[in-house]
């Protein structure tokens, strides 16, 4: 099985999606997952993850099927392999037994291990690191997803998932 998750943050609570689905063409959901929670964590700059992370971990303990893999919204590494971001951080957390993905859609100058990936008839690309993963393979991966757009159909609806799921 594999996941994509994201989180939408409220005024005193954040909500956290996770959508499950069989294959990287897939162009609907094998399951979904919502985890309200509240408090959370303030925001603070370049610790982002301690913000994310035990939002996204707490709806990852919903999923009970195992995981192949595991995109995430952001970036895995901020730099090269030796500046972890959340996806890097959330790869530790699952004690590094399921590879996670990072899609960013905006760059980060600093994110060499990133690639960009173009879909549809974007102009844009779309930023893919991995750990526990090729980054190659990842971005073939994030390319074969299901949409004719720059972002891939579940990681829309992943994010729509967390921002009305949970209303």
């Amino acid at each position: 099985m594999l996941a994509c998750v994201d989180v939408d943050y409220r005024t005193q609570e954040a909500v956290a999606a996770c959508l499950l689905f069989r294959a990287w063409p897939d162009a609907t959901s094998a399951g979904e997952k919502v985890e309200r929670l509240h408090p959370v964590e303030p925001y603070e700059p370049g610790q982002f993850y301690r913000r994310e992370l035990p939002c996204l971990l707490a709806v990852l303990s919903k999923v009970t099927e195992p995981l192949d893999a595991l995109v995430i919204d952001g970036y895995v590494w901020l730099r090269d392999t030796n500046a972890p971001g959340l996806g890097a951080h959330l790869y530790e957390a699952l004690s590094k037994a399921v590879p996670v993905i990072g899609v960013a859609k905006t760059p980060f100058l600093s994110a060499s291990a990133a690639v960009p990936v173009f879909r549809g008839n974007s102009r844009r690309p779309l930023y893919v690191s991995a750990a526990g993963m090729e980054v190659p393979t990842a971005a073939r991966n994030i390319q074969s997803m299901h949409g004719p757009f720059r972002v891939p159909t579940l990681l829309k609806k992943v994010d729509q998932l967390c921002r009305h799921g949970g209303s």
